[in-house]
């Protein structure tokens, strides 16, 4: 499997570069922004690694590039910032993950296995996912509501697949943390409750019937009443 990675400390890549090499991965490796893009842009890999603070194009610039240019490759950002503000624009940016620096190589190697294993075609995925008037297309990438399109982020995205997968179970703020973003599960963050709010203002707002619902400790369903 064949890793892009982009971090500007050179004995820190060496030495991610060295541990993903001994655990079965090929790595690329890029130490700037703009090298980093020309080979997403060129190259193919299952997961795209990548520090924030980076020279010429940051970590946030280069995600979303990559994005536009429509490379649905998981990416896993690299940071010391640490704050829910500094979580949910990397989200936003079209991040699949948040590693905080410090960090332990180990979950470093978890956090990647889950994101090439969450990408992975399974054999019982359906190429489209429907909850009344909702209809998720996994391949294209699309969201429609009564026939409306509605864009969404790759994070939204995400959460909203997960909800999709689980209609009509209750699901709690522990359980998307671990399936959507694959972190432990901190109870002094609030990035869950700001993306479920962010789907609400985009798949419920505008339309009569209420899809999205909260029970209260417990967490969140989806279901057409």
């Amino acid at each position: 499997m064949k890793i892009l990675l982009i971090e500007d400390e050179v004995k820190t890549a060496q030495s991610l570069k060295t541990g993903l090499e001994e655990n079965g991965f090929e790595v690329d490796l890029a130490f700037e922004g703009e090298t980093a893009l020309h080979l997403a842009l060129k190259n193919e890999y299952e997961v795209i690694v990548s520090d924030i603070i980076i020279p010429h194009i940051n970590g946030l610039e280069l995600c979303a590039k990559i994005r536009a240019a429509g490379i649905q490759t998981p990416l896993l950002m690299l940071t010391a910032l640490a704050t829910t503000e500094d979580k949910v624009t990397g989200f936003d940016s079209g991040a699949d993950d948040y590693l905080v620096k410090p960090f332990a190589f180990e979950e470093l190697l978890a956090r990647i296995r889950a994101l090439v294993k969450r990408s992975s075609p399974a054999s019982d995925q359906h190429n489209t996912l429907k909850c009344a008037d909702l209809v998720l297309d996994l391949d294209s990438k699309t969201v429609l509501r009564s026939g409306k399109e509605i864009t969404l982020t790759a994070k939204e995205f995400a959460l909203m697949e997960y909800l999709m997968r689980n209609q009509k179970r209750v699901v709690s703020k522990m359980d998307i943390a671990e399936k959507v973003w694959d972190i432990n599960f901190d109870r002094g963050t609030n990035v869950i409750e700001v993306y479920v709010n962010y789907l609400r203002n985009k798949i419920d707002k505008n339309f009569p019937h209420k899809l999205i619902h909260t029970v209260h400790g417990l967490g969140y369903v989806l279901r057409e009443k």
